[in-house]
């Protein structure tokens, strides 16, 4: 059989929102029957919609195999393209029923832990006092998710640490961290003016945020010294980090920046990691300018402008 060689961007046009909302969650569950409980549907109904999507751009879109169904190349294709048809469709009903209520424009952000906890929500409310019919949503993922909602359209920025893959997106410098060791006052490592991170290693340890970035970062890192982390107790958050380091139960490695607040109220100590990586740079990423609202250009120029006027020396005053 020979398959027709037409873009599938182009005969998107003809498939309606509810098929290619099937056709992936098909390709997530990767099984139709479980797809079609978790949209409401008869499988059969749902069989339907994938056959007739195949006849349409006249090539195969999912192959069965042991682990069920995944989709072939020409599928891959059509999965990218239906989440950003859907994404770009979302959005432009949020932006027009924000119209109606008096709403102009609306950006949506995904942030990492560290972010959140750190100056992002003030420069965002400083963005939203001078924009007041802008609506801003605000979201915490973790980095590799952030990248992929951007990549997708349905996040408009995300901020994130820029040691992670933003291939094909665009970044902008925004503000950074620093990493420091967070232990009670009695600990053997609090009397040091700065640590190692293999001094670290030697003691139970409190992990933050499973998978996350600052996570994955320490492991390989550990790695690299033939050591393993010896976390004692995971937890999701920067704050329940500062509560069973207080508790006695381990030290953390976290954000400086972050976790001042919460170490300083319970009483602990941060010392400083010693090592070059220890300084975190963060990043804003989006799709390229040209897709973007007017609303999120601004929100955009504003996180730089504030990040800008971080970095800048300060100047001496006169003398």
């Amino acid at each position: 059989m020979r398959f027709s060689a037409r873009p599938i961007l182009v005969m998107l046009r003809h498939f309606d929102p509810v098929t290619l909302r099937l056709f992936i969650a098909v390709c997530e569950e990767r099984n139709i029957a479980r797809a079609a409980v978790r949209e409401a549907l008869v499988a059969s109904a749902v069989s339907k919609r994938i056959a007739a999507l195949e006849r349409e751009l006249g090539a195969p879109l999912l192959v069965r195999s042991r682990r069920g169904i995944a989709p072939t190349a020409a599928g891959e294709a059509l999965l990218r393209q239906a989440r950003e048809v859907l994404g770009a469709m979302e959005r432009m009903h949020s932006e027009i029923s924000e119209f109606a209520a008096g709403v102009q424009g609306s950006v949506r952000v995904m942030a990492s832990v560290s972010a959140l906890a750190e100056q992002l929500p003030e420069d965002i409310a400083g963005f939203l006092a001078s924009h007041k019919a802008v609506r801003v949503s605000l979201d915490e993922k973790v980095s590799r998710e952030i990248v992929r909602v951007v990549r997708e359209g349905a996040a408009d920025i995300g901020v994130l640490w820029d040691a992670t893959d933003i291939s094909g997106l665009q970044a902008t410098p925004y503000r950074s961290d620093h990493l420091c060791v967070v232990l009670p006052a009695g600990h053997p490592l609090a009397r040091h003016e700065a640590v190692s991170f293999a001094q670290t290693l030697d003691y139970p340890a409190v992990g933050v945020a499973p998978g996350g970035t600052l996570e994955t970062m320490l492991r390989r890192e550990s790695a690299l010294l033939g050591r393993a982390l010896n976390n004692r107790i995971q937890v999701s958050g920067l704050d329940a980090a500062s509560r069973i380091v207080a508790a006695g139960l381990g030290l953390a490695v976290l954000p400086r920046e972050a976790a001042e607040p919460a170490a300083r109220a319970a009483g602990l100590v941060m010392v400083p990691l010693a090592e070059e990586w220890a300084e975190r740079r963060f990043a804003i990423c989006t799709r390229p300018e040209r897709l973007l609202s007017a609303a999120t250009r601004l929100l955009v120029d504003h996180l730089r402008q504030r990040a800008a006027a971080v970095r800048a020396p300060a100047r001496s005053a006169p003398g």
